[in-house]
């Protein structure tokens, strides 16, 4: 006998994967299959602009490690990489730097996840973590998991794993010709930036609502989301004691902006998830920084705005149990 909410649930999935009356909505952690090879940029293609452009050397090796996440499936472990001296220099240079600005410049969240992260996995000036083993020590505190990808994923695509709890991380490392700068995730990126917030609840659950908003919206929806993600997760700043910190991975994860951000130089707006505007450049630094009060409040400004301007006809849930997505038809 189904009960109401597994039959909505299989409704959901069959009218995406049949009629396609919808946009694309993964209901499982395996679903993600679909979507992770799906990437808009990196992987085995790098941009004329990218230091390692015209290092045949460093593409080469990139694909190596790329093919691994191309390779990957759900409930397989994350197959480990065999850093290089090279890659593992680079990652000393950026890590020895990062550190240094955190107690001063990282909100007290990222702090306290960091500590975590290095107490309990194999995270250190001397060693690039692997992705499985993070993602084993992170889902035992907040239920969030790692996933490889090969490269950046569409707004859809990304937004739709964290729904799942599932951050996609890349594995390879910037060009060590410019230690300090990446146009694109890497692994610096996604270890020193985002895993250590991802081990604050409330942080965690901000994160999952804004995928679990995005399930199903349209194109439109979807990209506004993606500018909520870029102004928070990404470059978002929070008030704490008074004072101004950064929780946002593209600022915790690079020296230059981590610097700048909290200087004099930018300006600093409060974050409305009602009222996001403006264009977020990828190369430079940003214009206009935007301030939190709590992770709690940014949660329920995401919820409200997925029933307000999503014109989906029905409401994603997660099921802490089984760790599926299954829906309430909202008329």
């Amino acid at each position: 006998m189904m009960n109401n909410l597994e039959k909505e649930e299989v409704i959901l999935y069959q009218t995406v994967a049949c009629s396609y009356e919808i946009p694309w909505v993964p209901c499982t952690f395996s679903d993600l299959d679909v979507s992770a090879g799906d990437c808009i940029y990196g992987g085995e293609g790098l941009a004329a602009d990218h230091p390692g452009f015209n290092d045949e050397e460093y593409k080469a090796r990139r694909n190596e490690i790329s093919r691994i996440a191309s390779q990957y499936k759900s409930g397989q472990k994350i197959p480990q990489v065999e850093y290089q001296p090279k890659e593992i220099d680079t990652w000393r240079t950026i890590f020895k730097a990062l550190v240094a600005l955190h107690s001063t410049h990282a909100c007290a969240q990222y702090q306290r996840g960091f500590l975590k992260l290095v107490a309990n996995t194999n995270c250190n000036e001397k060693n690039i973590p692997q992705l499985q083993e993070v993602s084993e020590y992170l889902n035992s505190q907040t239920g969030f998991s790692l996933r490889p990808v090969t490269g950046l994923l569409s707004s859809r695509h990304f937004l739709a794993g964290l729904a799942l709890r599932c951050f996609h991380s890349t594995q390879y490392i910037r060009h060590h010709a410019a230690p300090f700068y990446t146009p694109e995730p890497d692994i610096v990126h996604e270890i020193m930036g985002h895993v250590p917030m991802l081990f604050d609840p409330e942080f965690a659950d901000f994160s999952q609502a804004m995928g679990l908003a995005s399930l199903g919206g349209s194109d439109e929806f979807v990209e506004y989301l993606a500018a909520c993600y870029w102004f928070t997760i990404e470059f978002g700043l929070i008030k704490q004691r008074g004072e101004k910190r950064a929780f946002g991975a593209g600022l915790l994860s690079s020296v230059g902006e981590l610097q700048y951000c909290l200087s004099d130089k930018p300006q600093v707006a409060p974050f409305d998830a009602f009222n996001v505007k403006g264009d977020y450049p990828i190369t430079q630094f940003q214009p206009t920084y935007y301030i939190v009060e709590d992770f709690q409040t940014l949660t329920e400004q995401i919820t409200a705005l997925a029933k307000s301007k999503n014109t989906r006809k029905w409401t994603p849930h997660y099921n802490i149990h089984n760790k599926r997505i299954y829906c309430d038809r909202t008329n």
